[in-house]
């Protein structure tokens, strides 16, 4: 679905964003793999070459500009363009009613979670307008993108924006050919969720019924195919969407 063709993971050391990159190769894409924890990224990337596809990792903080811009700056000289990224980065919510809300923390969540999408969207968006080709872009968003959570601010803040920067960018970026839609899982299983059960001192088995109709949380890998497909050619008419993967939590 993706073969010769440039991609960008964020958040590409673990969960989706690892599930994506694999899934991603898999499908024929040369993939950079993205992440602060070079370890995680790393790893990545050797499972996608022992699997026989092209993967290299790039160390990036998504709040940082200059780490974006670096990031697809490497994209483009490993592989010679950009085709197609998926804006995963992220951390968990801040698990604090609004009067106990801490700044420090709340700017570290919109940091990650809300500018680091903007930023990524802003130099992925710049390279695939300036070459031939269009692109493609996911943003991860969340169920959180549509319904408050309580003791979320930050976080239910910044997903809710992950979808106003999709549509913004849909609109500006449509006329040249560049599809940009946001993907928004619902309970997945991943050392984000697993730590919020954690804290909760509650179990999956207890907990995944009131997020999931299905009653369990999703793979990754059930995510990351919805990534695929709206980054693929067969998506071609898709674009400013927002996409749950919420096995129809939002539904009810």
């Amino acid at each position: 679905m993706l073969e010769g063709k440039a991609a960008i993971i964020t958040g590409g050391g673990a969960g989706l964003g690892s599930a994506a990159a694999e899934l991603f190769a898999a499908a024929g894409a040369r993939v950079l793999v993205a992440d602060l924890d070079v370890a995680t990224g790393q790893e990545t990337v050797d499972r996608i070459v022992s699997a026989g596809g092209i993967a290299s990792f790039q160390a990036v903080d998504v709040s940082r500009g200059s780490d974006v811009r670096a990031m697809v700056a490497a994209a483009v000289e490993r592989y010679g363009r950009l085709d197609c990224a998926v804006n995963n980065a992220g951390v968990i919510p801040d698990n604090r009613p609004l009067p106990d809300l801490k700044e420090d923390e709340f700017d570290r969540i919109i940091a990650i979670n809300l500018k680091g999408v903007a930023l990524c969207l802003k130099y992925e968006l710049g390279q695939m307008l300036s070459q031939d080709g269009g692109g493609a872009i996911v943003n991860i968003g969340s169920t959180s993108s549509f319904r408050p959570q309580p003791s979320s601010a930050a976080y239910v803040a910044a997903k809710h924006g992950v979808i106003g920067l999709t549509k913004v960018a849909s609109i500006e970026s449509a006329p040249q050919g560049v599809r940009v839609n946001a993907v928004c899982p619902g309970a997945m299983d991943t050392p984000m969720i697993r730590a919020s059960v954690a804290r909760r001192g509650t179990t999956e088995a207890e907990f995944a019924p009131t997020l999931s109709l299905l009653g369990r949380f999703a793979q990754p890998r059930e995510v990351a195919e919805a990534c695929l497909w709206l980054c693929s050619d067969a998506a071609s008419y898709v674009t400013g969407a927002e996409l749950p993967v919420d096995a129809g939590y939002t539904s009810r």
